[in-house]
């Protein structure tokens, strides 16, 4: 076993007291209509205290991530790296005691970046920062060097026209800061990096940079997958920093011509055998019945892949270890899995709905953590049956009021994980574990994802929401999103 980490103070301890002692009640008993839940959270807050207590004075979930990004590091679909760390977690989860361990083959595919670069030589020579685009084709050796053109988005290239024809089409599309109101914008941005090539071949360009998926920047390029469509040209796509991509935008406002030479050695090879890792805690009496509680292996070749998504995997593995050091076994099992290949692929799920389908109809839940390891903050939640759905919704409701010590938890609908979203055809309850997101993407899917941005203290709090809400799932005397009378 690792070092214990100790996380919590007398005075989160005193707190926990308090709130078991005489915490606000976690429902209304006169509403109209109730699901069981109600009366299950009850019996669960004596319950729940001990797991967050537990947790919060002491866990390994620390030396797990230490073993995997700094003992491992970075672990791209098909490397070296990655079927190092499907061993390191089969070896640590049967050291940690749980049941039926076992890596599950999927075939991978094995994109590599080889070396890359990008100079601006005209108006001046300058190094530019870049990172060559997950699946992207290469340059020639002596590399790709065409006059820049850059545009803010699909409408002004397509006014454009054909004056992106030869050129490398830069999309300066910017991120905007984080709000409470109205989130990360990633989701919105995020399209230029994932079809923006696919936008600029169509037009005649030659290459196509993206700025960086990011609101800031300490001139650290972020990568991620993009696409091809099979009815236009493969080009070389990177992203580029945001202060390189203002910079060229600047200069071509003020009708300064940009040549950009750029080199990438990037190649597709056959697809690879990896593994999904499972492991569980049995379920004593209904062991059939099953609780997902899931993060992804694999990160970019950039970075140790900290937040996204060694967090995630290390609060998966940690949770039922909690569970198992306190003997509480619930009545249906949770099964912690480890996908392979969510960045650029999604093979890890897709191997999974076909390797369980007999098992799919007694899935109960799913919950994925793959927002980084920072403040918990509740959970989103999407299921195929809206009836279900919103029972599934109002028990959760209740069961974060569970969490209060750790501060206040959400439970609304929403979207849950791109891994477990397989399952949801199957009418599984899907969950995605959210965390305070503000800077997440200061560091996703660049070298900047380090260890040394996770804080241990989180990464606990993260542990001990998971194992409670994990628990009170599989525990419930009813499924999830199950309706029964009071």
């Amino acid at each position: 076993m690792g070092r214990v980490i100790v996380v919590a103070g007398a005075a989160v301890v005193g707190v926990l007291l308090s709130f078991a002692r005489g915490g606000d009640p976690v429902g209304e008993p006169h509403a109209a209509a109730q699901t069981s839940a109600f009366s299950a959270v009850e019996r669960y807050r004596e319950t729940a205290e001990r797991i967050v207590k537990s947790t919060l004075e002491g866990n390994t979930s620390w030396r797990k991530l230490e073993e995997l990004c700094d003992d491992i590091g970075h672990r791209l679909s098909g490397s070296t790296n990655l079927a190092k760390a499907v061993e390191w977690a089969v070896e640590t989860m049967k050291r940690d005691g749980h049941e039926n361990v076992r890596a599950e083959r999927v075939m991978v595919p094995r994109w590599v970046r080889g070396r890359e670069s990008a100079t601006m030589t005209v108006p001046r020579e300058e190094t530019l920062h870049i990172l060559g685009l997950g699946g992207s084709v290469g340059t020639p050796a002596e590399g790709i060097t065409a006059p820049g053109l850059s545009v803010r988005d699909e409408a002004e290239l397509e006014v454009l026209g054909e004056r992106a024809r030869g050129k490398i089409v830069l999309f300066d599309n910017s991120m905007p800061q984080y709000t409470v109101e109205h989130g990360t914008h990633y989701g919105t941005t995020v399209r230029f990096r994932g079809r923006g090539a696919v936008l600029a071949a169509k037009q005649g360009a030659v290459a196509c940079l993206v700025r960086s998926v990011t609101a800031r920047s300490l001139r650290s390029p972020h990568t991620g997958a993009m696409r091809y469509s099979n009815d236009v040209a493969k080009i070389p796509a990177a992203a580029v920093s945001t202060e390189d991509a203002a910079m060229i935008s600047r200069l071509q406002a003020r009708g300064i011509p940009v040549v950009v030479n750029l080199k990438m050695e990037a190649q597709t090879l056959e697809d690879a055998p990896s593994a999904n890792v499972v492991g569980e805690l049995r379920g004593r009496e209904r062991p059939e019945e099953i609780v997902v509680i899931s993060g992804h292996l694999d990160s970019w070749d950039v970075g140790q892949g900290a937040h996204d998504d060694a967090g995630g995997c290390v609060q998966a593995m940690e949770a039922i270890s909690v569970l198992r050091r306190l003997n509480l076994v619930p009545r249906r099992t949770i099964r912690v899995v480890l996908w392979t290949n969510e960045e650029n692929g999604l093979a890890g799920a897709k191997q999974y709905i076909k390797d369980h389908a007999d098992e799919l109809p007694n899935h109960v839940a799913a919950i994925e953590s793959d927002g980084g390891s920072f403040r918990p903050d509740g959970y989103s939640l999407e299921c195929h049956d809206k009836q279900k759905e919103a029972a599934a919704l109002e028990q959760m409701r209740q069961i974060v009021k569970l969490l209060a010590p750790l501060g206040e938890m959400k439970a609304e609908l929403g979207g849950s994980g791109a891994d477990i979203g397989a399952m949801k055809p199957a009418g599984v309850v899907l969950m995605g574990h959210s965390v305070e997101s503000a800077i997440y993407f200061d560091y996703h899917h660049s070298f900047a994802d380090t260890l040394d941005k996770v804080d241990p203290t989180e990464l606990s709090q993260n542990v001990a929401v998971m194992a409670t809400v994990a628990y009170v799932l599989a525990d419930m005397p009813e499924r999830v999103g199950e309706r029964t009378s009071p």
